[in-house]
């Protein structure tokens, strides 16, 4: 399963936003720049982050966009789900008795793959900019890497962390 760069570039712009607004509108020409991502990319996703309540434009010089809300009241999920990112990892539609298969059935795994898309959303919904932006969830992946590595080495900033 792989999530879209709709839904990656929507996050990764909030993410910039949040991060250089300090209160002032932020050009979506400086996070094209930032970010490497399409000017007429990030007009489309801002269209709709705009629609979603995400964020809000400010018109005339010195323009541009703010958050609508704080960093830590933006859920990711609430990003994916307003560029129409779906977050599932079924083949088959949501919210339907039908499945993916020819005859309509579903296959053998379908609990499994709504499971996961089930606990993805939580993940990302238990997520906000502000975590991403202040780092909150760095080191759980490095931790996870580590272990399943084998290697018993460990990530640099695992020692800073234990040193705080």
């Amino acid at each position: 399963m792989r999530l879209s760069t709709k839904g990656r570039y929507a996050v990764m712009a909030l993410v910039d936003l949040a991060t250089n607004s300090q209160g002032r509108p932020v050009s979506l020409a400086d996070i094209s720049g930032r970010q490497e991502i399409s000017l007429s990319y990030l007009e489309q996703l801002f269209a709709k982050l705009r629609r979603a309540g995400l964020v809000k434009s400010v018109r005339g010089p010195g323009g541009g966009y703010l958050l609508a809300r704080t960093a830590d009241d933006t859920r990711i999920a609430d990003a994916i789900l307003a560029v129409d990112e779906p977050i599932r990892a079924t083949r088959c539609k949501p919210n339907t008795a039908t499945g993916c298969h020819a005859d309509k059935s579903r296959c053998l795994t379908h609990d499994l793959w709504e499971e996961l898309s089930r606990q993805i959303h939580l993940f990302l919904s238990s997520v906000s900019l502000a975590d991403v932006v202040e780092r909150r969830i760095l080191g759980i992946a490095h931790k996870v890497d580590g272990a399943t590595a084998g290697n018993g080495a460990s990530h640099p900033n695992d020692a800073a962390a234990a040193a705080e």
